[in-house]
């Protein structure tokens, strides 16, 4: 008996992580795809005339296993990877892109499908079912379902080419980030290194079992060294071979395989009738279409441009006071912190101590509490892909008379290790949908990459670092408060412009002295940290906001032009097509070593392709709604049972619909000008 292929013997069917093996993997892809191509077979061949019931909802509730143990592997494969589920990764790609073109084109599914389309007047649909009935039927077009059968087969080819070709770019990826380490001997070149950064690089020296101290190009160890490091050539070389990460012309080098993936995707584009996979994306997502995108992020850089400029003329006045008289690209962390204290008299170290993750997750998890009623309880009792995992019950709370009821699973995973890739991310191992009068509940995960604890100190946050636990914990809530009726319109399962809205209006309360006070305390002392840092830390809020804004907005305009002229990458490399659309929001030299296209993740392998620019247009949303929570109190219990609704409707609605019924009118791209500059 497979142990993937059955009803997990688990608290609340979790995933059962300590009896999987490896070998277990293939062959239950393998029958779960048969009883999931059998679950389709038998709508299909039922003698009954189609109906929204025997055909979409049957649909929608088809190969519930499947996507389970699609999502567990997956998810372990970004965060606790081998060579052997690389390997396996590699085989199973495929197979589930053939599944999945086999349902997208079955012509006697579609249109079974087409038919209950035609005639939804006759059905008396709710606005979910709706919704549910047009994404099926727009979903199956978008697949191919009204190609013939060769351009069929040539979409199915392409799909699968893109399927593994994006994995490949993730492995390259993660196998050149762990390639390099810098082996220190000297400790005078870790000059203006804060101890406890030197502490952990001794300590990566000593899992090495080498002597002196280990810098890596993982986010913890790399970034503090770039932000305090006096050795302007160490600096420099950290930043190349962070630069050089699957663009050195070596094994690990992504260069062709970013042609071949973006001619893929112009080539399914055009098979599906659109001009490129630009429009093909953008037709459903809230901006509709390249040309408003590209309005979009040229009217924040208009806007943005002269602030930046300004904050790299003051970091370049402080570089040049110590002899440099052209600032590089690997200068500006060390100083930006620099004209940071002098500013603010603030720097990461000096908070860090006031953030121990336990404290920041509690005040996550109490903020939750506050707003939506949820209570957080650890659970050793389920299963774990890893020691460094933990385990969260989540349950909404209820007053005296009736229970807590149990609201989802959520799993955290904070430290980085040499199989997990770099950055953070919010995941599901199941989604939450209704069947059979059973509200069936989503196990939802966190997955970081923040310093380790050392044998002297707990895990301690950057500020930033608090941010972005937060940010995760938004998505992360998005999944666990889902309340709807099919796992496909459920929780994070909404247009990809709208999805960053609830990551990233959580961030604002790390900036609000009320709240900041509950939770900021010193992991020696208990000691509250001071008001005028606290202070400081709402006044450097905006810090480098321009520098930052133009940084994203590099990011989407990249991704933006990658999927609308790939014709030009003809007869130019990666790196001329980088430079010339990055060049309207670079602030530094461009070096000809390094490129950051080859290690994109997000555009690559990840969700992002012709869709980088959603982070910045979730960011008017969230200043929006926060702006409503500022104006009537941080915690209104009236705002933020609206914003619940909004949370667990996931893609029931539209988008906008969704955020008016919140805000009472659509977002005002003035609260995010408001908020950045003033």
């Amino acid at each position: 008996m497979n142990i993937l292929t059955e009803k997990f013997n688990t608290p609340y069917h979790s995933a059962p992580f300590n009896s999987i093996k490896n070998e277990d993997y293939l062959p239950a892809f393998k029958e779960l795809i048969q009883k999931s191509e059998a679950e389709i077979d038998a709508i299909v061949n039922n003698p009954e005339a189609p109906t929204f019931e025997n055909v979409i909802e049957a649909l929608a509730y088809s190969g519930e296993q499947l996507d389970v143990v699609s999502n567990i592997f997956f998810n372990l494969n970004s965060a606790e990877t081998s060579d052997e589920i690389q390997q396996i990764a590699q085989e199973v790609s495929p197979i589930l892109t053939e599944y999945s073109s086999k349902i997208s084109q079955n012509e006697a599914l579609f249109n079974k499908i087409k038919k209950v389309y035609d005639e939804k007047e006759k059905y008396n649909l709710n606005e979910e079912q709706e919704m549910l009935l047009n994404e099926t039927y727009k979903g199956f077009v978008r697949s191919g379902a009204l190609l013939n059968e060769e351009d069929k087969e040539k979409l199915k080819k392409i799909s699968m080419d893109l399927s593994l070709k994006s994995l490949q770019f993730g492995q390259n990826v993660l196998a050149s980030t762990n390639a390099y380490f810098k082996h220190i001997t000297n400790k005078e070149d870790l000059a203006g290194i804060p101890e406890a950064i030197i502490d952990q690089y001794a300590e990566e020296a000593k899992e090495r079992n080498l002597e002196g101290w280990v810098v890596t190009l993982q986010y913890p160890s790399y970034i503090p060294f770039m932000t305090y490091a006096e050795n302007r050539e160490l600096r420099k070389e950290l930043a190349l071979a962070n630069g050089k990460k699957s663009f050195d012309g070596g094994e690990f080098d992504n260069q062709n395989l970013i042609k071949e993936l973006l001619n893929l995707k112009q080539q399914k584009a055009e098979l599906l009738g659109y001009k490129n996979y630009a429009d093909f994306v953008l037709e459903e997502r809230m901006a509709k279409s390249p040309v408003k995108v590209l309005d979009f992020l040229n009217e924040l850089l208009t806007k943005a441009k002269p602030y930046a400029d300004q904050e790299i003329e003051e970091l370049k006045a402080l570089a040049k006071a110590d002899g440099i008289e052209e600032m590089q690209g690997y200068d500006h962390g060390f100083y930006a912190e620099k004209l940071r204290k002098a500013k603010f008299d603030l720097n990461d170290e000096e908070l860090k101590p006031y953030f121990p993750l336990s404290q920041v997750q509690d005040a996550v998890f109490g903020l939750a509490g506050k707003l939506f009623g949820l209570t957080f309880e650890e659970r050793n009792d389920i299963p774990k892909y890893h020691d460094d995992v933990k385990v969260y019950e989540v349950k909404e709370a209820f007053d005296s008379a009736q229970a807590d009821r149990y609201k989802a699973l959520l799993y955290v995973d904070y430290f980085p290790r040499k199989g997990k890739r770099a950055g953070a991310w919010m995941t599901s191992y199941k989604n939450q949908y209704k069947q059979n009068g059973e509200n069936s509940r989503p196990h939802i995960s966190i997955v970081c990459n923040f310093s380790k604890p050392t044998k002297d100190t707990p895990s301690l946050l950057t500020f930033q670092e608090v941010t972005t636990l937060f940010h995760e914990f938004g998505h992360a809530l998005h999944g666990i408060m889902a309340d709807t009726q099919y796992p496909n319109l459920s929780g994070t399962s909404v247009k990809w412009d709208f999805v960053e809205l609830p990551s990233q209006f959580l961030e604002n309360f790390c900036y609000e002295p009320e709240f900041l006070k509950t939770f900021a305390k010193h992991y020696k002392t208990g000691e509250v940290l001071p008001d005028e840092k606290i202070e400081k830390i709402e006044q450097s809020k905006n810090f480098m906001e321009g520098y930052q804004t133009l940084r994203q907005l590099g990011f989407g305009l990249l991704d933006m032009n990658y999927h609308t002229k790939v014709a030009e990458l003809e007869n130019e490399s990666v790196k001329e097509f980088e430079d010339k659309y990055t060049k309207a929001t670079t602030l530094y030299p461009s070096n000809a070593e390094t490129a950051m296209s080859p290690s994109f993740s997000h555009i690559f392998q990840g969700g992002y392709s012709a869709g980088y620019y959603s982070y910045k247009w979730a960011e008017v949303l969230d200043a929006d709604a926060f702006q409503y929570f500022k104006e009537n109190g941080i915690f209104n219990p009236e705002i933020a049972a609206k914003y619940k609704v909004l949370l667990s409707s996931g893609g029931t609605k539209d988008p906008m619909e969704l955020y008016k019924n919140f805000r009472g009118s659509e977002p005002k791209v003035e609260s995010l000008l408001k908020r950045a500059f003033g």
